[in-house]
């Protein structure tokens, strides 16, 4: 599929902006989906990464494209490759957000990169988020999205990839569709690869449900702040495989010098996104 990369270059420099106030009943529901214990009233500090589940586009239904994502061409490129996942990013925590208090997201576009891997043609766009709560700056966040084609040959079969190690910190998950579903409606997802099995595999070719970016990423950082003790100053992750929800995976944590790597895998699987905390 023909990709102007030329074209969608000029999205670079775009910017909107959202906000929404962070309830104490969104709160509930997060923790109740994470299974996270916290306090939910009013100038509370709130669970990390609840930004992610605010100011999302309410699209109609009648303007969403058949993958359940709103169609393309509004803030982000209309990228042609129709595949599309949330790749990595990073995010510095410069205060707490806290219950009751009306956040902003504003959001530009950074970079779009066209770059040939070995299923094809991936397209890369770079958003840069700025989080704003109470007149403060709480975090800055970059997210990585890909693109991919869904006609992309796929690649030349290699040797079985490598277990992923065990580290010294581990948690068992249990990626119930219950689990998938109540983070798609926490974040407003309409991607039908999270909750419509069918689509899943008929369609995108998967083997089940697949298990969130950010929901990994979430629980990852969870874990980082529970064996720190406090929130981390700076968290970054990258996508290496999907996790699906035909397998329990296990969340992995190891001391790195004075940081933290992170990393998820199925059991017995190879390592599926990695990660990195430091306070």
């Amino acid at each position: 599929m023909a990709v102007d990369i030329v074209q969608l270059r000029e999205w670079i420099g775009r910017e909107e902006s959202a906000s929404e106030v962070v309830t104490p009943e969104l709160v509930r529901r997060f923790n109740a989906t994470l299974d996270l214990d916290g306090c939910s009233l009013p100038g509370d500090p709130a669970p990390l990464l609840i930004h992610l589940c605010l100011g999302q586009p309410a699209v109609p239904g009648a303007q969403l494209g058949s993958d359940g994502h709103p169609a393309r061409g509004g803030f982000l490129p209309p990228v042609p490759l129709p595949r599309r996942m949330w790749a990595g990013g990073a995010f510095a925590f410069h205060d707490d957000i806290r219950v009751g208090e009306t956040v902003t997201r504003t959001s530009r576009i950074l970079d779009v990169a066209l770059k040939e891997g070995r299923s094809g043609q991936l397209c890369f766009v770079t958003v840069e988020h700025r989080i704003g709560a109470g007149g403060r700056d709480v975090i800055t966040e970059r997210q990585d999205i890909v693109y991919r084609d869904a006609g992309s040959p796929k690649p030349a079969p290699t040797a079985a990839p490598a277990a992923a190690p065990e580290g010294a910190h581990r948690r068992l998950i249990v990626p119930t569709t219950t689990l998938l579903f109540r983070y798609s409606a926490l974040t407003f997802n309409g991607h039908r690869i999270h909750y419509d099995a069918p689509y899943a595999r008929d369609v995108e070719g998967y083997p089940g449900l697949v298990v969130h970016g950010p929901m990994q990423a979430t629980m990852l950082l969870h874990l980082a702040a529970d064996i720190g003790g406090r929130a981390p100053a700076r968290f970054s992750f990258r996508s290496l495989s999907p996790l699906f929800d035909n397998a329990d995976f296990i969340l992995d944590a190891a001391e790195d010098g004075a940081a933290l790597k992170l990393w998820t895998a199925r059991v017995g699987g190879p390592v599926a996104m990695e990660a990195k905390a430091e306070w």
